[in-house]
């Protein structure tokens, strides 16, 4: 389910031959500034509805090199809470990580199991933990 957009964007503006450390390093820079949005659909399903927004936490985000992956923590305040979470977009300058969520666990066919702090309350503040596995994402630059 899950769905990377960008990646040859993010490959067009870096000529140089990447290993999997020179992806990582790169990624580390667009995440920066990372958002996930959480969505739910509306009246028709083409229409989606921002449920919350959720920031990085800086602090928290880290590469770690033996098992080549990128750890970080959004969070932010739950906006609305008349739909159900259904999506979500992780954004960053060049990517999107997109795919369907939810906040019961072992729901089949969900990449994103919303962690407790969602509460579907709204002004509760969600934090959502991610990791981006490195090497896969080197591969599909190949």
């Amino acid at each position: 389910m899950r769905r990377v957009l960008g990646l040859e964007n993010l490959r067009a503006r870096h000529s140089e031959r990447l290993n999997v450390r020179r992806l990582a390093e790169i990624l580390l820079l667009d995440l920066r500034q990372c958002r996930c949005y959480i969505y739910g659909n509306g009246e028709d399903e083409e229409k989606n509805v921002l449920l919350a927004e959720l920031a990085l936490l800086p602090e928290t985000l880290v590469y770690d090199n033996f098992d080549q992956r990128i750890d970080f923590v959004v969070c932010g305040p739950i906006l609305r809470a008349d739909q159900a979470p259904l999506t979500y977009r992780l954004q960053t300058e060049s990517l999107a990580i997109c795919g369907r969520c939810s906040v019961i666990p072992r729901v089949c066919g969900v990449d994103l199991y919303l962690q407790h702090s969602y509460t579907c309350v709204v002004g509760d503040i969600a934090s959502q933990k991610f990791a981006i596995p490195v090497k896969p994402l080197h591969k599909m630059l190949q």
